[in-house]
């Protein structure tokens, strides 16, 4: 199988690649949900094509068709993103939704109706949230276990998963409904995620919907100093959306911040982490070669 990945929208954003229109060609880039939803791969499936089998003239000229209309996809799905991510900036600039930073949001929140709705994933919820923020995702991890699920999370987890710790999401289908079963229309909404662009789209919906009175995070809890926002659990708000290897090793823009506001003892961890890292894969490969040399000694 080939995989479409859309990894230019996931690095401008920092999410996962939008998915737009359902694709009618066999073969090529799946697009699920509609030009307003986020998907965190598209997938290009190829059926049965057996890559094991002898590769004939025919069989590699099959293959390029696939790729291209893959390339064809994926480059449709970029500027699609593109358009959409302008669509959603044009509600602040047109007046629909008004601007706040960090600061401003927590000044904010604190008069009588006002309130926070927060549109991350649990994943990004449980390290950190405002507090008596009202929490409905937008976005949700993908808890299927179904074979195409499992298998866009292994592509997911190959392509870069496993180093910023992105699982793989689906379209919360209950987002609208709960916002307007616990919302009032009537209320000062600001809406925040981790990043921004998350929210912005859940302005769009909302807006349709008859909400009023938006407020945007601009630049989500990303661009949040400790203290702008009352927060409550173990992390700081703009840590929240870092993880896997990269947050291990320190590799993230805000830990590389941090380790110069904290100095020498912060980089001495995650310098002890690094080294930690190398000397257990060196401890796996020595352990695997005496496997080896072990099974060989076994078979002769």
């Amino acid at each position: 199988m080939a995989l479409c990945v859309n990894a230019a929208a996931a690095a401008v954003t920092g999410l996962p690649p939008l998915q737009v229109g359902a694709s009618k060609r066999p073969g090529s880039c799946n697009g699920a949900h509609g030009s307003s939803q986020i998907s965190s791969f598209a997938v290009c499936n190829t059926d049965v094509l057996h890559l094991t089998a002898t590769r004939t003239p025919l069989l590699r000229h099959s293959n390029n068709l696939r790729k291209i209309v893959c390339m064809q996809d994926l480059a449709e799905q970029i500027k699609e993103m593109k358009a959409a991510e302008k669509r959603w900036e044009s509600q602040v600039k047109e007046g629909k939704v008004k601007s706040l930073l960090a600061k401003e949001a927590g000044y904010a929140i604190q008069l009588p109706n006002y309130t926070f709705l927060d549109v991350r994933p649990s994943s990004e919820r449980r390290k950190a949230y405002v507090k008596d923020s009202i929490w409905i995702p937008m976005y949700e991890v993908d808890k299927s276990l179904d074979p195409g699920t499992l298998f866009k999370k292994l592509s997911n987890f190959t392509m870069g998963g496993w180093w910023s710790g992105l699982p793989l999401m689906k379209y919360n289908e209950r987002f609208m409904p709960d916002v307007v079963a616990k919302i009032p229309k009537s209320y000062n909404l600001v809406v925040g995620c981790q990043k921004g662009l998350r929210s912005l789209a859940a302005c769009e919906q909302l807006y349709k919907a008859g909400y009023r009175n938006l407020f945007w995070l601009n630049g989500g809890f990303d661009a949040a100093q400790e203290g702008d926002l009352e927060r409550e659990g173990s992390q700081p708000l703009n840590f929240a959306g870092i993880g896997g290897v990269s947050e291990f090793l320190g590799w993230t823009d805000v830990q590389r911040a941090e380790a110069a506001k904290q100095g020498f003892g912060y980089r001495a961890v995650l310098f002890a982490r690094l080294v930690g890292l190398l000397l257990a894969v060196d401890l796996f490969f020595l352990g695997a070669q005496q496997l080896t040399h072990y099974f060989q000694e076994l078979r002769h």
